[in-house]
């Protein structure tokens, strides 16, 4: 499971419906409906929220957003909308080891994103993310 904390315009096709799915497990989690990642390193930080499901949900719809104007067909049914909510703080190191993990796929299965991704200094987050100086979190799988 890896839940992106770069801006889902970054990842590609094969990656968004990926995220997609991964997230929607990962709100099944959050909500007790599943116990095999109940303890995985990505949801710590959602955990760390005061409204974990809100979280959860404010990064799925903005991945419906990403998702909605690439005229995918995400079922905006399974998640609630929210407009406003905590955000949660992620280190430069964190989004500069996503780059590269993310670069990395990209080589191999979509190389006009991997050159549009590549030549930008620094990614966008996710809205629900704030972008502060940092390592790498102590929670990454590296």
């Amino acid at each position: 499971m890896r839940i992106w904390s770069l801006h889902p315009k970054y990842i590609d096709a094969k990656g968004l419906v990926a995220l997609w799915r991964e997230t929607l497990l990962a709100k099944k989690v959050l909500e007790g409906k599943t116990y095999g990642y109940i303890n995985h390193p990505q949801l710590y930080r959602f955990k760390k929220t005061s409204n974990p499901l809100e979280a959860i949900d404010f990064y799925l719809y903005h991945m419906w957003n990403e998702a909605n104007a690439r005229n995918y067909k995400f079922d905006k049914s399974k998640f609630n909308i929210i407009d406003k909510v905590e955000k949660i703080a992620v280190t430069k190191g964190k989004v500069d080891f996503e780059k590269g993990h993310l670069l990395k796929k990209l080589k191999i299965r979509d190389t006009d994103k991997y050159n549009e991704i590549s030549v930008i200094n620094q990614l966008e987050v996710h809205p629900l993310f704030i972008l502060k100086k940092g390592d790498i979190e102590t929670w990454e799988k590296t």
